[in-house]
């Protein structure tokens, strides 16, 4: 035994020894060069595969123009690499793309304007330099125009319903008009006025025929490029499941039609706190409703439970493919 111990120990301080005169004569800058063959060996950034068709609300886009191809490819690459944008695209999509979906559908607005609305604002609630407040992103008289009220307690930007049939009614009136859809989408973030100054000088009827300035331009290609990477989510190395999806909370209305004057004790009242209120209903503005006018507001309230994350994700099977491909999940290799 205790000559067995003796191997042992004489062994491990030859081991020992061995390393260290490794490290005393191997000059740093090799394992400096080691270093950086293995950053080349691992990371790698490749161009993406653009799709051979590719469409928009039925109209088709011209990929066989140069910079056509370039302009998507552009705005394909700027989503693919930054990720963390665009990992939170698919989960917000999944929790608010079923109600625009349905609004979308009622008005026979094409379902791809769906995609502009992340274009916007990536469904999250901001205010831009402009101005322009909610997923839409509508600036205050435009959101006027069609129908929305917009006052210091109660801003119906912020209401996704409202502000997803107000975008509808744009859309429609900018079909009418131009009669094509994409240059619709374009309009909305050039304006109807800008878009029509264009096309009188320009003295053509398709948008890819236009030239526009930077912002306009790319405007309608990332709106394809999040379609693209949406529907061909793997091709662009997202691997999500559907259990990674923000889930809808589910929840109930309430008809109000006279003030609350203290919207946090109407909050307990209702067994919640104000934060909650807000989070389902982020158009309420102040700490109250005056509602002066007697209209009638609808409240949405969390249904029992439902802001709990388990009761969200309990019905979700566990995934055996990735969120809208059919390509099986390998968790081996």
């Amino acid at each position: 035994m205790f000559n067995k111990l003796k191997y042992i120990i004489t062994g491990s301080v030859i081991l020992l020894s061995g390393i260290l005169f490794i490290f005393a004569v191997v000059d740093p800058g090799d394992l400096d060069k080691a270093y950086h063959r293995l950053f080349a060996r691992h990371y790698k950034i490749l161009t993406p595969e653009l799709p051979d068709k590719l469409e928009f609300a039925g109209e088709m886009v011209p990929l066989d123009l140069y910079y056509v191809r370039e302009g998507l490819e552009r705005e394909i690459m700027a989503n693919m690499f930054m990720q963390s944008s665009t990992i939170m695209m698919f989960k917000r999509a999944n929790r608010w793309f079923p109600l625009i979906e349905s609004i979308l559908k009622k008005n026979n607005v094409p379902d791809d304007f769906k995609y502009l609305a992340l274009a916007e604002s990536n469904l999250v609630n901001t205010v831009s330099p402009a101005g322009a407040e909610g997923f839409w992103q509508f600036v205050k008289p435009t959101g006027q125009k069609y129908g929305l009220e917009i006052t210091e307690e109660v801003d119906e930007r912020y209401n996704v319903e409202k502000a997803t049939t107000a975008a509808c009614r744009y859309f429609l009136d900018a079909n009418e008009r131009f009669r094509s859809w994409t240059i619709a989408a374009a309009s909305f973030n050039r304006g109807l006025e800008g878009v029509n100054k264009a096309l009188d000088n320009q003295k053509v009827t398709n948008f890819y025929d236009l030239y526009f300035n930077d912002e306009t331009a790319r405007y309608v290609f990332r709106i394809l490029a999040i379609k693209q990477i949406f529907l061909h989510p793997t091709a662009y190395g997202f691997y999500l499941r559907e259990q990674d999806m923000y889930q809808p909370v589910p929840s109930y209305t309430i008809e109000i039609d006279t003030a609350i004057k203290d919207l946090p004790a109407f909050a307990l009242k209702m067994k919640m706190n104000y934060r909650i209120l807000k989070e389902m209903n982020p158009w309420l503005r102040r700490y109250s409703l005056p509602n002066k006018n007697r209209k009638t507001y609808l409240i949405s309230l969390p249904k029992d439970g439902s802001l709990k994350y388990q009761n969200l994700v309990k019905n979700i099977p566990e995934s055996e493919t990735f969120f809208h491909d059919t390509l099986k999940i390998n968790l081996v290799n």
